[in-house]
């Protein structure tokens, strides 16, 4: 059965802020969903979020217009709020959203400042969100559930001693004893990372295994088409044949047609790639491109693959009989 954790508390998060020696900074979030109005328009499913100030350093928010939060509103429980691009679309289109006031669950903020657009990831939008400052969200939502901290190691060598010592700081606060299992999870830039690259290993992996199905069901559609093409040009065959023509010059030539018609095949791909390179560039955050070692690299295999397919009909071609080859109907 599965061990419900703790939830973390303000306490705790006092307790590693005044200890921690290893990082930069150390922030703390707690956010729900909210529903928000501006008059008669409303957007539903908006992430409401309270932070600490120095999130904006440590999340690397940036502000497209005006600015993130402020320590002195933080202190003094001031109903402001830093938007995502999202809200400032619906509500504010073609104009400052900077000193506009918009309502989350009946609590009216005034708009400090607009991010930078994140666009989405696996068609779920990054730019819905509204952040406040944690004591403003703790007075009016409470401090119970949902609160996480985030931080930053002083670099990335320190990276893992930073993370040590956030862990024992924590178990030493929850009076864990030492062959107990920890009552919270940790996530790093790294586990991110790695997760990241098992993902795209995994991807990679099944696409090398469905290219390769392609790969063969393409060259096998181009056997069958110079098959086509040899049977057609039978009698020109034979004609070539009668006027000195030998086996090797008959097979080169079919042996080059399939590759040339394999490898324009490669090209058209590699140019639907690179249109859909740039447009999941333009309209998502995701960095996509076509290396020139990709395009040389598809290009050459599909030729490859039109001379291994190819190999068959053009050994066919060089072995016709003259004779009968010019007795074929043109």
């Amino acid at each position: 059965m599965l061990r419900r954790n703790p939830q973390l508390s303000r306490e705790e998060f006092e307790f590693l802020r005044q200890r921690l020696t290893l990082t930069k900074e150390i922030g703390i979030t707690a956010g729900r969903g909210v529903t928000v109005h501006r008059g008669t328009e409303i957007s539903e499913g908006v992430g409401l979020q309270g932070t600490s100030p120095n999130m904006g350093v440590i999340t690397n928010l940036e502000a497209e217009d005006g600015r993130f939060l402020s320590e002195i509103e933080n202190d003094r429980h001031m109903n402001v709020a830093f938007i995502g691009h999202d809200l400032k679309d619906k509500f504010f289109p073609g104009s400052s959203a900077i000193g506009q006031t918009i309502t989350a669950e009946g609590v009216a903020f005034e708009i400090v400042g607009v991010s930078k657009a994140k666009g989405s990831i696996f068609g779920q939008s990054q730019d819905n969100f509204l952040i406040i400052p944690i004591n403003t969200y703790f007075k009016i939502w409470g401090a119970r559930n949902g609160m996480g901290f985030a931080a930053t190691a002083l670099d990335h060598d320190h990276l893992a001693q930073a993370q040590e010592e956030a862990r024992m700081l924590l178990r030493s606060y929850r009076h864990l004893r030492p062959k107990e299992d920890d009552t919270f999870s940790m996530l790093t830039s790294d586990a991110l990372l790695d997760f990241w690259n098992q993902l795209t290993g995994a991807i990679a992996a099944t696409a090398v295994g469905v290219v390769s199905v392609f790969l063969v069901v393409g060259g096998v559609v181009i056997m069958n088409i110079m098959l086509a093409v040899v049977t057609e040009r039978t009698h020109e065959i034979g004609i070539r044949k009668s006027v000195g023509a030998r086996r090797r010059d008959i097979l080169n030539q079919f042996l080059v047609e399939s590759a040339v018609l394999s490898a324009s095949g490669g090209v058209i791909g590699v140019m639907i790639a690179w249109i859909v390179a740039v447009l999941v560039r333009s309209f998502t955050p995701v960095p996509m491109s076509v290396p020139v070692t990709a395009v040389i690299v598809g290009v050459t295999l599909s030729a490859v693959v039109g001379l291994f397919f190819g190999i068959y009909p053009a050994q066919r071609a060089a072995r016709l009989d003259p004779i009968e080859a010019l007795r074929a109907e043109k």
